[in-house]
């Protein structure tokens, strides 16, 4: 073959076979889910993704998503994070507290986006303005708001001698917090009683057990297990008629008493553009972990007037949503 026709012929196979860069470049960027548990209600995973789409991400067109659900068993979550880590995600979505810090124990190097409690105490951050690792994410205080949440909920009910703190045993309050809720009960005149549930058949003798200690209000603790589970105790909180506070505005929407905390789609959503971000070259030692700026209050009329709960005005009037 002459020389010339051998640099044509050498250039068209070059030409029609991409490079491992070329290659590299083209191939799909994938992010980790590594959910405490089970798919359920499919509002958070959607706005997850739209926060992904508002940083030019749309799954399964630019971007795929593995998904892990540990369905509450929270031992599975270390093995769910190595299998991710193995697959060679470029960052991993984490929205609890648990699995963050199952995805921080299995990758040094993978980028972690969290939603969580306090990131600094769970040693998962150096500091909440410059994270200094490989997780940034969302600290939404759900725990530090439990003493107002005591106070809302014993506002609603007349001599509150006892009220119920249902937590998940798996899933501890840290102590702190817990003595802070505990002071907030003796201010009030109150003993707290903490009662626990780990599975779904520990819920409904926890209920019982409500009943037998003539506890006047409930708390919900924050939890990823009793959050899955909110259907199942909003139905025990109507049938032992307990008021009852929850964490999130959902659980009022479903039909839940009362709730005082953070918006999670919003949350989700964020949760979603912080991935976006990084996926794009965003370093998440370079973005501060956020905490929520505004707190939603929601009362259930319908649900006060089927306990027979009178809502003080004042109450209502402070009230970001009121549902009839």
């Amino acid at each position: 073959m002459r020389r010339r026709d051998f640099i044509i012929s050498l250039g068209g196979v070059m030409g029609g076979c991409p490079s491992a860069a070329d290659a590299q470049q083209k191939a799909m960027p994938v992010v980790g889910y590594l959910a405490a548990t089970s798919p359920g209600p499919g509002v958070f995973v959607a706005a997850f993704r739209q926060g992904l789409r508002e940083t030019g991400y749309v799954e399964g067109k630019n971007v795929a998503i593995e998904y892990r659900w540990a369905e509450s068993h929270y031992d599975r979550l270390p093995a769910l994070a190595a299998d991710l880590v193995s697959h060679k995600v470029d960052v991993i979505a984490a929205p609890s507290s648990l699995s963050a810090g199952a995805a921080n124990n299995a990758t040094s190097t993978i980028p972690i986006v969290f939603v969580g409690g306090d990131p600094i105490e769970q040693d998962l951050v150096a500091a909440l303005a410059r994270p200094g690792g490989n997780l940034t994410g969302f600290s939404l205080q759900v725990g530090e708001l439990m003493p107002k949440r005591l106070d809302l909920v014993s506002g609603l009910v007349s001599q509150a001698g006892i009220i119920g703190l249902l937590v998940n045993p798996n899933y501890p309050i840290p102590e702190p917090t817990l003595r802070e809720v505990q002071d907030a009960a003796r201010t009030k005149g109150c003993l707290l009683h903490v009662l626990k549930a780990a599975t779904d058949t520990e819920i409904e003798p926890a209920f019982a057990e409500l009943v037998r200690l003539h506890i006047a209000a409930l708390i919900i603790g924050p939890d990823p297990f009793l959050g899955s589970r909110s259907g199942q105790l909003i139905a025990l909180a109507a049938r032992y008629a307990v008021p009852t506070i929850y964490t999130f505005r959902e659980d009022v929407v479903a039909g839940g008493l009362i709730s005082y905390g953070p918006s999670l789609t919003d949350t989700w959503r964020q949760l979603g553009i912080y991935a976006g971000r990084i996926l794009k070259g965003a370093k998440p030692a370079d973005l501060p972990v956020q905490q929520p700026t505004k707190f939603e209050l929601v009362i259930n009329l319908k649900t006060a007037n089927a306990l027979g709960l009178a809502v003080p005005q004042s109450l209502l009037a402070r009230a970001d949503e009121v549902i009839e």
